[in-house]
């Protein structure tokens, strides 16, 4: 079923929705856009991130085809994980969106100070 109107429940595009604005996948998108990384590479530059949530995120965005993951077979055996060309494609509206929080972050900190003082 094609559908292109995410506030519809059942449309498809909301699940892509979900899973590009989810904070692991902006993070990992984002670390990977600096090139190839293992898990464990991965895992040290996203601070904050378990194994568990890593591996689950990891899994979502090659099923989506956002991430290959390459097995080599060496001993100990390597795995890498890339960004595929529909995965290079989301590095620039993130990035943007980083910039964004990035240039309000003094405002809306101001904004949620004063909200929690009001309150």
């Amino acid at each position: 079923m094609l559908c292109s109107n995410p506030y519809n429940a059942d449309c498809p595009t909301r699940h892509i929705l979900d899973r590009i604005g989810d904070r692991w996948t902006v993070l990992i998108i984002g670390a990977l856009g600096d090139g190839d990384a293992r898990f464990s590479e991965l895992r040290r530059r996203i601070e904050g991130i378990s194994q568990k949530m890593l591996t689950q995120t990891l899994r979502g965005l090659e099923r989506d085809g956002l991430v290959s993951r390459t097995v080599y077979p060496e001993v100990p055996v390597r795995v890498e994980y890339a960004l595929t060309s529909a995965g290079r494609t989301l590095l620039e509206p993130l990035t943007a969106l980083q910039a964004w929080a990035i240039e309000h972050l003094s405002d809306i900190s101001a904004s949620q100070d004063a909200y929690d003082r009001a309150t």
